[in-house]
């Protein structure tokens, strides 16, 4: 019953749920749609889809590639789940193109292109880690961040924080505010840079205001 099943095969299974782990678990660190088990699981599935195309080609005839080639119709329908339109921003680009990416890498190692499957691995490990990281302390890309600033007065800091985002001319959307045990809150997101955002804070302190800015989260 395990005539279809060998040590080639095994190896290349287990190598694309690695792959697709390490790269999952990056997107679990960051607390992104798709992690640990999506991203495992898509290289696993294209791989063994891959390995069945060309298993069955060899046994029954036909084209070779007809399995493999509808791999990349799915993953264009699981990537566009994992991007989210909320108030106006677009939101997972980066997670649905990882998907798109670590698809490919269980494709060459369902065919046998292991050195292509890792080098790909480490290339997009690079561009998540590294230059996220280099995005992040240059502050060139923007992100939707909500800030909330809690005052004993929301009233009359209103107009003033107004004043400073139009001054910094950076859009904003859903204000809100309301009591809370600790004083008057108000909250805005704005889509923004590293820059921007430090920019922000230094204002906002000096009106005497406490304020608290975190990624938004739909």
């Amino acid at each position: 019953m395990l005539h279809d099943l060998n040590s080639y095969i095994v190896v290349r299974l287990l190598l694309a749920a690695l792959l697709g782990g390490l790269v999952g678990l990056e997107r679990e660190l960051r607390h992104k749609p798709a992690g640990l088990r999506t991203n495992m699981l898509i290289c696993f599935g294209s791989a063994l889809f891959t390995i069945i195309s060309y298993q069955m080609a060899g046994e029954v005839g036909g084209d070779h590639t007809r399995i493999a080639a509808q791999i990349i119709p799915g993953i264009g329908f699981i990537g566009a789940g994992v991007v989210i339109r909320e108030r106006g921003a677009v939101m997972g680009i980066t997670s649905a193109a990882t998907i798109f990416v670590i698809a490919s890498v269980g494709m060459a190692v369902g065919a046998g292109m292991i050195a292509t499957s890792i080098f790909a691995t480490l290339i997009l490990l690079v561009a998540l880690i590294f230059l996220g990281i280099a995005e992040d302390r240059v502050g060139i890309h923007p992100r939707l961040m909500r800030f909330r600033i809690t005052a004993q007065d929301a009233a009359s800091i209103l107009s003033s924080v107004h004043r400073i985002v139009e001054e910094a001319e950076i859009q904003t959307r859903q204000w809100h505010s309301h009591k809370t045990e600790s004083g008057d809150l108000i909250e805005f997101d704005a889509e923004i840079t590293s820059k921007q955002e430090r920019a922000l804070l230094e204002k906002f302190r000096e009106l005497n205001a406490h304020c608290d800015v975190r990624p938004f989260q739909p």
